[in-house]
């Protein structure tokens, strides 16, 4: 094993003064990018958003595996779309082009000789065509139907010659287009939610609806009902609570483990639900995100949390947020129940 770099070293100060000049030469890129941004990119959103079918997006070497990066990002965020390699294209692949496609190919020099085929293909099929490249007067940009054109940036290769700057020009290109798509067709976390189910980002936007227990696994008694009967539900139901609801369905308390403790006595079977519940309990709305609720119970020490929902007769002022101290409303209708380990389960953390 290599030993640790010494932080004072020639070599480290070498090493780390490469480092920023990469940096600042590919910020310099992309600080010239953003300036050059003209009526070209809403015409080529224009375009995508036109196709009924997916976006093409494609490239040679380099250019070629932030296309790939590019097409990901786009079907990731609500736009179809899929990278096809210019050379398979030659021999069989153009058959996954469709007329109500979109095409955008990446090339620096717009003469890559590897897309002449698909740009043929797509010219003979009126299919669009949207170049990403540096030359304006180059094949590629020339039969396209709309040009983005890389600002003049130095490579931070010190010879000039290894794709970087361009490279990172045509990889923050990729996320503006998907970006602007994303907000024009109105995408939510929701629908991104729907899109990426695996993995952190999937947990981090799961909502109380996806994984709460239904009416059915409710623990429910109404106010009149003798704590002898509240006790029976709470232990059917393993949820270490029980909501209190009246002849209008709306929740009006809970009787958790913590207040039998506190009503312990020897009439306390023989009382009433409505006279041992905690009124206002802490409730959650089927869209709030899980993690949201788990921070709720982690915060109040409860385990469990009724879902409510508003039938609409008032304006739901919470925007679907947490909701603490809204039961006891004529409004807010019981419709499910979470409990941490739900949470938990669902890698909410």
């Amino acid at each position: 094993m290599a030993p640790n770099a010494h932080p004072d070293s020639p070599e480290t100060r070498s090493d780390i003064a490469a480092a920023g000049r990469v940096l600042a030469l590919e910020r310099q890129g992309l600080e010239a990018l953003a300036a050059s941004l003209d009526a070209s990119f809403a015409h080529a959103v224009d375009i995508i958003r036109a196709a009924s079918g997916r976006v093409v997006v494609t490239g040679m070497g380099k250019s070629g595996h932030i296309a790939r990066k590019m097409a990901a990002t786009f079907a990731s965020t609500g736009t179809p779309a899929l990278y096809v390699h210019p050379g398979e294209a030659s021999h069989g692949d153009l058959g996954m082009i469709a007329a109500t496609d979109a095409v955008i190919a990446l090339s620096h020099s717009g003469n890559t000789a590897e897309l002449s085929d698909l740009i043929a293909y797509a010219r003979r099929f009126s299919i669009p065509l949207i170049a990403v490249t540096a030359k304006t007067e180059s094949t590629l940009a020339t039969h396209a139907d709309c040009v983005l054109q890389l600002p003049d940036a130095e490579e931070a290769c010190t010879m000039g010659l290894a794709p970087t700057t361009s490279t990172t020009m045509m990889l923050a290109l990729g996320d503006c287009l998907a970006i602007t798509l994303l907000e024009r067709a109105g995408f939510s976390s929701r629908d991104f939610q729907l899109l990426h189910p695996g993995g952190t980002l999937g947990s981090r936007l799961v909502q109380v609806r996806d994984i709460m227990h239904g009416p059915e696994a409710m623990p429910l008694v109404g106010p009149d009902a003798p704590m002898s009967d509240a006790i029976l539900e709470m232990t059917a139901r393993k949820f270490g609570c029980v909501g209190i609801v009246g002849g209008d369905r709306a929740l009006a308390g809970i009787i958790t483990d913590g207040d039998l403790r506190r009503h312990m006595a020897d009439d306390l079977l023989s009382r009433r639900a409505g006279d041992v519940m905690t009124s206002a309990p802490k409730t959650v709305r089927p869209e709030t995100l899980a993690a949201e609720a788990l921070g709720l119970m982690n915060r109040d020490a409860i385990t469990s949390l009724f879902v409510v929902r508003d039938d609409g007769s008032r304006p739901d002022a919470d925007g679907g947020r947490a909701v603490e101290g809204a039961g006891g409303t004529a409004v807010d209708r019981p419709v499910g129940i979470l409990h941490i380990h739900d949470c938990l389960r669902a890698g909410v953390a």
